[in-house]
Formats: C-alpha cells, sequence, structure tokens
C-alpha cells in the first residue's frame, strides 16, 4: 500500500476506459431510435435553471439571472470577473451549462459594501442580465431544483415522434439512466484520460493526449498538434486559438522550457480540477452500463448504497430493507434508487455483488485510492468521493413534431433533477452517437465554424 499523496503506477497492460456511451446498452432497447442530431444551432438546446430559492434582496452577494448563448460557463465566470473587478473564486454558480445551446442560470459574485446600482451594466453579445438581486450567501453547486429542457431532433422525419413518445413512456416509468453525457469528456471525449494520467502523474502522456494528435481522428488544430508532436513548442502555440485556455497554458510553459510536471501544474485549477472529477465520472458510467446490461440498473441487490429523492441522506439495502414491502413500493415510485460510485476518499463503498464490480472498474483503471485522496487533499472536498443515484426520473415530458424554417424537427421538452443529462435522454430516445450535429472539416463552410 503506498503512502497518501504518492502515486500508484498502473500495469503497462492497464488501458484508460472509454466513457460508455456509444451503443448498446439501452433502456429503452424495444424502441427504435428516432436517428438524427441535436445542437445543430444554439437555439436548438435551450436550458433553463429551475433555482432551488430566491434571493433575499440583501447581502454581500449579488445574484445574477443570465441568458448566455454559445458561451460556456467557464467562460461566463472569466466575463463576469473581468466586469466586477473581482477573482473568479469570488463567483458562484449552482450548476455547468452547456456551451452550444441558449441557456439561463442565476450566478453569484461577492461584493460586500455594494450593490447591483454601483456597476454599469454587462455589455456582452453572448450574454443579457435577466434580472439582478442582493442575497446573504454564495450560490454554490447544487442549489438548483433543476432544468427545464427544450431539445430539437434535427435531420429526421417528424413522425417519429412516435417512437420518441414511446421511449419517454418507458423513461418516465422505470427512470432515465442517470449517465454523465458527453459534455463532461470535452469535445475530444477524453477529459477522463487526462484526469487519469494526473492523479497517477504521467505529466508526459497528459500532455501527449492533451496536445497530440490523433492518428485516426480529424482535428480541426491538426498543425497546431503536428507542430507539437514534432518539439516545436512555440509554432504549436502561435497556432493554438487563444480561446482555448488550456492548451495555451500548457503551451506557453513548454515554450518557456518548464518540465512536463510544470507544463501541467501550469494549467489553471479549475480545469485540473475537472479532469479528475471526469476520471470518477467515467468509472460511473461503465459501473451504470454494466448495471443496465445485467437488468439490475433500476433494482436492489443486497450491499447496494440507495439514495432518497431529493433527499441527501444515503443507506445500505440489506436483507431486511430486501424483504420490506414498502422499499419495492418506493423504488416502482422511483422515490428510492441505487447509486453508483464517484470514487474518493470519503465515498461510502458498497458491499457485495455491487461493491466488487465498482471496486472491478476502478482497479481497470490502475488508481487505487490514495492518488484520489491526494487530489481531496489539493481541490478540496469537492472530490472527495459521493454517491450518484443510477436512475433519474424524467419529469412532465412534452413533444411535438413539425416542420420549419430549418426542416423536420422533434422537439423534446422535460425537467430532470440537478446534475442529469438532457443528453441521455436524446441518447435513449434517438439511438446515436455522437448526438450533436458534426461539421464536415472537409468543408471550408463547416471548417471555420
Amino acid at each position: 500500500m503506498t503512502q497518501a499523496g504518492q502515486h500508484h503506477q498502473p500495469n503497462a497492460q492497464t488501458a484508460p476506459s472509454s466513457v460508455a456511451l456509444a451503443g448498446e446498452p439501452y433502456l429503452t432497447h424495444d424502441v427504435p431510435g428516432t436517428g438524427g442530431h441535436i445542437k445543430a444551432r444554439e437555439s436548438d438546446f435551450l436550458v433553463e435553471e429551475i433555482p432551488l430559492y430566491e434571493p433575499s434582496g440583501e447581502g454581500e452577494h449579488l445574484y445574477l439571472m443570465i441568458e448566455k448563448t454559445g458561451l460556456a460557463t467557464n467562460q461566463l465566470i472569466d466575463v463576469l470577473a473581468a466586469h466586477f473587478g473581482v477573482k473568479p473564486n469570488r463567483i458562484g454558480y449552482a450548476g455547468m451549462k452547456d456551451k452550444r445551446a441558449i441557456t439561463r442560470q442565476v450566478v453569484s459574485v461577492h461584493v460586500p459594501g455594494r450593490s447591483a446600482q454601483d456597476f454599469p451594466m454587462v455589455r456582452d453579445d453572448a450574454l443579457h442580465v435577466l434580472w439582478a438581486e442582493m442575497h446573504v450567501n454564495k450560490l454554490r453547486r447544487g442549489h438548483l431544483k433543476g432544468n427545464r429542457f427544450a431539445v430539437y431532433i434535427r435531420g429526421i422525419e417528424p413522425t417519429r415522434v412516435l417512437d420518441a413518445e414511446r421511449a419517454l413512456r418507458i423513461l418516465v416509468r422505470r427512470g432515465m439512466p442517470n449517465l454523465f453525457g458527453p459534455q463532461r469528456f470535452g469535445a475530444r471525449l477524453n477529459n477522463h484520460i487526462l484526469g487519469r494520467c494526473y492523479l497517477l502523474r504521467q505529466h508526459k502522456a497528459l500532455l501527449d493526449e492533451l496536445l497530440g494528435p490523433r492518428d485516426a481522428t480529424a482535428d480541426r488544430n491538426a498543425d497546431a498538434r503536428q507542430a507539437y508532436a514534432e518539439g516545436r513548442y512555440a509554432d504549436a502555440l502561435a497556432l493554438t486559438p487563444t480561446g482555448q485556455r488550456t492548451e495555451c497554458e500548457a503551451l506557453r510553459a513548454l515554450a518557456r522550457g518548464r518540465r512536463p510536471s510544470e507544463c501541467v501544474n501550469a494549467v489553471n485549477d479549475m480545469q485540473r480540477r475537472f479532469w479528475i472529477a471526469a476520471f470518477q465520472s467515467a468509472v460511473f458510467n461503465r459501473v451504470c452500463m454494466q448495471r443496465l446490461t445485467d437488468g439490475t440498473f433500476d433494482q436492489f441487490m443486497e450491499g447496494d448504497i440507495a439514495a432518497r429523492r431529493g433527499v441527501s441522506g444515503l443507506f445500505r439495502v440489506d436483507a431486511n430493507a430486501l424483504a420490506d414491502p414498502t422499499t419495492e413500493q418506493r423504488r416502482v415510485a422511483l422515490e428510492i434508487s441505487p447509486t453508483g460510485p464517484l470514487w474518493g476518499a470519503k465515498m461510502m463503498e458498497a458491499d457485495g455483488a455491487p461493491g466488487a464490480l465498482e471496486r472491478t472498474e476502478l482497479e481497470r483503471e490502475g488508481v487505487s485510492i490514495e492518488p484520489l485522496q491526494w487530489a481531496a487533499k489539493t481541490f478540496g472536498e469537492s472530490l472527495a468521493g459521493s454517491r450518484r443515484p443510477l436512475r433519474a426520473p424524467v419529469i412532465d415530458p412534452r413533444l411535438e413534431g413539425g416542420v420549419d424554417e430549418h426542416g423536420g424537427y422533434i422537439r423534446c421538452a422535460f425537467e430532470l433533477p440537478p446534475g442529469s443529462y438532457a443528453t441521455m435522454v436524446m441518447r435513449e430516445v434517438m439511438k446515436v452517437f455522437p448526438l450533436e450535429w458534426q461539421p464536415d472539416l472537409d468543408d471550408p463552410a463547416d471548417a471555420g465554424g
């Protein structure tokens, strides 16, 4: 056993896993997918945050309801930090929101002794402030009731809305497989690999994964990635768009002759924390997919850790709980659900068959608990480990098929609890991967988009 803060090196045969999103299994496997794609344009994907509480009108924190278009949450934080003259850590938010979308979310800015009237209007074409009010506390992750989504499927026949309706009926009855969506893993679907490399202190491998080319994958920054592969770090930096902050931070350090570990640590804390969270998410996804395959994702097994809907407490499922008829009634009603692991030093571990599966999936990565203990000490309690329900309720779904100026569409609207991904509802409805519209990199019109 290694000491906390030291990093176990994986067996050479251990390979990083996929994020387990493409193809089978599906909970709605008996229903044909609609096909098509989503996010052809920002207006095809709408998200509105449902606040947990209303601001009180007094305090040191300025709450803003922001409508943003084509802007990631971390980019929004940068814009607001510059506008209000505060550090990014003075800005709070309840949840990350999609970039290629129109989203409405509340953020807080710590401005002691000042109010909204003391600042000029935020001027940015990508966002609008819908309202502003003071409150006593910083907005924290998870401080929301849920999110309401409206998602347009394009490139399909509107009559396929009948298949979408059948799939949604199943999800409403049994719950949605609560997988982390592709946006958790980045445009190259490799944030979890970066997180694994970081946990294991494989700094050179991390830089290769972050900055290098891929043999069989088209890449917008092919010239920059080739320059990196050839050791021309200054050229790679010059060829990388400035908006790709993470890549630029690492390349800038490389161009100055820094060691790989220093180049990795030149990347901002928020991004490194997110890599580790993506690693935790990928392991969860594989556990959830395995439970979906063997038919137990919405069933209880002895040794499971169960979650109550809307309540933070967890309880262990033992023989007595399995024999209690109220357990089954609450399970069918989606009031309680089995959970999967977000591995960390303080995570409540499952026993029996569920626990064995969860440990196996972590061991496949060559990662022990010690690097995860180090991550929690370094980056805080958000990486200390927790449990996530294997299923999530799909609330108040509404469907519509039609034709507009962009062609045929199916519009799916529904509400999900905090932390659940609308793309994973659409995965069950569409049964394609990737879900999102993909530009043709060989077409100059698309390549510049």
